[in-house]
């Protein structure tokens, strides 16, 4: 059986027993707070028991680093929806010790692209397009600053509220312990 077939197996019991009662909750964050966090899969249980949140508390956001590399790009888009939209106004970035994006570098992972299939003809196509890879694939040196680098990408956002604070953790990925590494409360402007 492959992972598909697992799933799908494993699905319809979840569906036929009702193990979905015990997540029912509604669209908009009771905690009234969006948290940008990374894909890491050590973070998937860890970081919502580490913060004592239940399902529908919060939204979450994951990503590689969790960081925004984009100010226009999908992830500010979903952190503004939570705003907007799903009564979000609080905003959390939480980084992770060990985070691979740590030790990303470009000339590696543009190799493996090319290992695995991607033509050395797409490869200069993009670059003749003004598609920078070194710069898209960087990684960061330190996860605090990485963290800190992205709490400054949201606040200065120009679409986002003046009103919202925005804050920043490391978890640690071995232990859940947190590190407050930008604290957003009193630093946002007052309407």
């Amino acid at each position: 059986m492959n992972n598909i077939q697992e799933i799908l197996a494993y699905n319809k019991s979840f569906v036929e027993t009702k193990e979905y009662e015990k997540y029912t909750a509604g669209k908009f964050p009771t905690k009234k707070m969006v948290i940008i966090t990374c894909m890491d899969t050590r973070l998937v249980e860890m970081l919502p028991k580490a913060m004592n949140l239940k399902n529908g508390d919060v939204k979450i956001i994951k990503n590689a680093g969790a960081i925004i590399s984009q100010p226009f790009g999908s992830v500010m888009r979903s952190v503004l929806v939570a705003i907007y939209e799903l009564g979000a106004d609080e905003v959390l970035v939480v980084g992770h010790t060990e985070c691979g994006m740590a030790s990303l570098h470009a000339e590696t992972m543009i190799g493996h692209m090319v290992e695995r299939g991607v033509s050395e003809e797409v490869m200069s196509t993009l670059e003749n397009s003004g598609i920078r890879l070194q710069k898209w694939l960087r990684g960061f040196d330190s996860v605090e600053e990485g963290v800190k680098h992205t709490v400054e990408v949201i606040k200065k956002h120009p679409l986002l509220p003046p009103n919202v604070p925005v804050h920043g953790m490391v978890i640690d990925s071995a232990t859940g312990e947190l590190d407050l590494v930008a604290e957003g409360y009193g630093q946002q402007a007052s309407l």
